[in-house]
C-alpha cells in the first residue's frame, strides 16, 4: 500500500492501515488541515469540490465534504466533474479553494486529493508544506451546530464548455464544416460525459463513443500511451473516423489517433496545438524538462522563446507567468491555454487541435508529418524504501561532467543533440528516465545506457 505526499496532491492507494494508505482517516486529517488553512479566522470560506469516477470516489467525496463542514466551510458540490472544470469553478465561484478527487491516469486501486487555491490553480509548495504539518498535527477545532458549513450542489460542465466556444481562437464553424467522424476513448470515467458533449457543441455529429460509461472500471490502463490505446486505434481504423481522442480519468490529459489508427504522440498534442495558437498570439512557450524539444523548434520558428521548468503542473505554471507565455504545459498531452485558465486542459485541447485541423485542410497523418520528429524512450526504475536518490544523482552527474547538466528537477543531461533526464515521480514511488532523439533506437539506447548507470551504483552498495 501507498501514500504519496506531494505538489501534485495527497496520492495513494485504498485500502490497508492509516498513514500507509489513502484512509479515510488520512482522507479526514488532509481535508481538515487544507480546509482550517484556507479558513479566515474570523469568516466563513467556500470550497468547490469535484471528482472522477473512479470506483472508490463517492466515498473519499462523501468523506471530504463531511469533514469540511464539520469546521464551517461552504461546499460547492461539483459530483463528477473534470479537473479543469473544478479548476474553473473555482474562480466563478469566487471560492477559497478546490479539492478535486482523482489520481488522475493511476489505476483503480488509486485515489488522490488535488488541492486548488483561489485562483483555481494547484497550491504552492510552502501551502503544501504547511497543510502537510497541520494534518501531522492531528490538531482541528470543529464548529458547533449552528455554524456547520452547507452544501450547494451545481454543475459546472455547461459553462466551461460556453467559456471555450466563446474564445477567438475556436472556430465551430470550420469544425462544422469537416463533418469529422471522431472515436472517443474515455476510459470509463468523466470524460465520457464531458468530451461527447463538448463536441456537440463543436458541431461534431459523428461521435463513437468507446468506453464512456462512467463506471469507474477502467476498461484498460488509464494512462493515456500509445501502449494501452489499442482497442481505440483498432475502432479508428474499423469506423473509418478522421481522429482518435483518448483522455485521462479527469481529462486533464489528451491522447490523439489520426486517421490511419497510428498514436499522433502525447508529446504532439502540445506541439501541434502551440503551432497553431502562435500563429495568432505571438509569445513564449513552456513545458517541462522531460517533454519534447519539437516546442522550442515550433516556438523559435514562430519568433517565441521556449523555457523549461521542472516537472509539475504547479511549475510550468508559475514559469508561464514568469515568461508571459501564451500557450505551455507538459508532453504527457496536458495543455495550458492562460486565456481561458492556467491549468491542464484536455477539453479546451480538444477544441483548439480540431480548429488547427479544421484549418490547415490537412489530415491528422499529414499535419503529424509536418512537425520535427524527435522520438522519447521512457521508462522507471523502481524505488527501494531508504534508497539514497541524491547519492545516485552526484555519481551520474559526475560521469557525465563533460556535458552540460540541468538539476532544478532531478537530473537532465543534453548530450549533444540528445537529452536523458532523471528524476523522482511526484506520483509513484519510481525513478524516470527519459531519453530523447531523433530514432527510437538511439533514445532507448541512451534510456537503458542510463538505467544500467544506476543499478551498477546501486550495486556497489
Amino acid at each position: 500500500m501507498s501514500l504519496i505526499k506531494s505538489i501534485s496532491g495527497i496520492r495513494g492507494t485504498i485500502g490497508g492501515k492509516s498513514g500507509e494508505a489513502l484512509t479515510p482517516i488520512d482522507i479526514a486529517k488532509f481535508t481538515l488541515a487544507y480546509g482550517t488553512i484556507l479558513k479566515p479566522k474570523d469568516g466563513t470560506a467556500k470550497i468547490v469540490v469535484g471528482r472522477d469516477a473512479r470506483i472508490s470516489g463517492e466515498m473519499v467525496h462523501n468523506i471530504i465534504i463531511g469533514n469540511l463542514l464539520s469546521i464551517g466551510i461552504d461546499v460547492i458540490d461539483l459530483g463528477l466533474a473534470t479537473t479543469p472544470t473544478v479548476e474553473i469553478a473555482v474562480k466563478a465561484e469566487h471560492a477559497d479553494g478546490g479539492i478535486i478527487i482523482t489520481a488522475s491516469h493511476n489505476p483503480k486501486q488509486w485515489n488522490a486529493m488535488k488541492l486548488l487555491n483561489s485562483d483555481g490553480e494547484f497550491i504552492s509548495e510552502k501551502i503544501g508544506q504547511d497543510v502537510l504539518k497541520k494534518a501531522n498535527s492531528g490538531k482541528f477545532e470543529f464548529v458547533d451546530v449552528d455554524k456547520l458549513g452547507q452544501v450547494t450542489t451545481k454543475d459546472y460542465l455547461d459553462y466551461h464548455i460556453e467559456q471555450i466556444l466563446k474564445d477567438v481562437l475556436v472556430d465551430v464553424e470550420a469544425i462544422t464544416a469537416k463533418k469529422f467522424k471522431i472515436v472517443v476513448d474515455a476510459v470509463n470515467s468523466v470524460g465520457g460525459i464531458a468530451v461527447p458533449k463538448l463536441l456537440k457543441a463543436l458541431g461534431v455529429k459523428d461521435i463513437v463513443e468507446l468506453y464512456c460509461e462512467p463506471n469507474g472500471k477502467f476498461a484498460h490502463n488509464p494512462e493515456p500511451l500509445p501502449e494501452n490505446l489499442s482497442m481505440l486505434c483498432s475502432e479508428v481504423k474499423q469506423q473509418k473516423a478522421d481522429i482518435g481522442i483518448a483522455v485521462d480519468p479527469d481529462v486533464d490529459r489528451l491522447a490523439l489517433i489520426d486517421e490511419k489508427g497510428v498514436p499522433f504522440g502525447e508529446e504532439y498534442t502540445l506541439v501541434a496545438v502551440a503551432d497553431y495558437v502562435l500563429k495568432f498570439r505571438k509569445g513564449n512557450t513552456v513545458s517541462n524538462l522531460s517533454s519534447t524539444k519539437a516546442l522550442k523548434d515550433i516556438t523559435l520558428m514562430h519568433g517565441g522563446e521556449y523555457t523549461a521548468s521542472a516537472v509539475g503542473e504547479v511549475n510550468v505554471v508559475e514559469m508561464m507567468k514568469a515568461t508571459n507565455a501564451v500557450i505551455g504545459g507538459e508532453g504527457n498531452g496536458g495543455i495550458i491555454y492562460p486565456a481561458l485558465h492556467y491549468g491542464r486542459d484536455a477539453l479546451m485541447g480538444i477544441a483548439l487541435f480540431l480548429t488547427h485541423l479544421a484549418t490547415s485542410n490537412k489530415s491528422m497523418h499529414s499535419l503529424r508529418a509536418k512537425y520535427p520528429n524527435y522520438v522519447i524512450s521512457k521508462n522507471k526504475i523502481q524505488l527501494d524504501e531508504g534508497m539514497d536518490l541524491d547519492a545516485i544523482m552526484d555519481k551520474i552527474k559526475i560521469k557525465y561532467k563533460q556535458y552540460p547538466q540541468n538539476t532544478i528537477d532531478g537530473l537532465r543531461i543534453d548530450i549533444d543533440q540528445d537529452w536523458v533526464h532523471l528524476r523522482r515521480s511526484n506520483t509513484e514511488p519510481i525513478i524516470r528516465i527519459y531519453a530523447e532523439s531523433n530514432t527510437e533506437q538511439t533514445a532507448n539506447a541512451i534510456a537503458h545506457k542510463m538505467q544500467n548507470d544506476i543499478i551498477a551504483i546501486l550495486k556497489e552498495k
